[in-house]
């Protein structure tokens, strides 16, 4: 049952994902966007009290597969290699900043709700 929370979670996630990047027509701030929000969504899920299946389903499954790690990397190395290193530092500043902020703001969203 966890892995078909997860995957069915991933999917779902995937998908928000890739519409995210149809809408948002940059290099960077698509990846940005998914970023800190799915950060966001994280922060209020585990601070809310929800069920542990839900956890697995949106936090592990929907976020993990929303949210890009490896996008945001590629990105910032790419900006760097074609001489843009102030760029790739706001990128790797920004990127890192807001999705901190936005695990915090989500819990402390949570925490005022509940």
């Amino acid at each position: 049952m966890v892995f078909a929370l997860v995957g069915f979670g991933g999917v779902l996630g995937a998908i928000a994902r890739h519409l995210v990047g149809e809408r948002v027509d940059t290099n960077t701030r698509d990846t940005l966007a998914v970023n800190v929000l799915g950060s966001f969504l994280l922060g209020a899920l585990v601070a809310a009290p929800v069920d542990e299946s839900l956890l697995l389903l949106a936090g592990v499954g929907f976020c993990g597969a929303f949210t890009t790690f490896s996008s945001f990397a590629f990105e910032t190395v790419r900006l760097a290699e074609t001489g843009d290193a102030a760029q790739a530092t706001v990128n790797a500043t920004v990127n890192l900043a807001g999705a901190v902020v936005a695990v915090f703001a989500g819990s402390v969203v949570v925490g005022l709700v509940f």
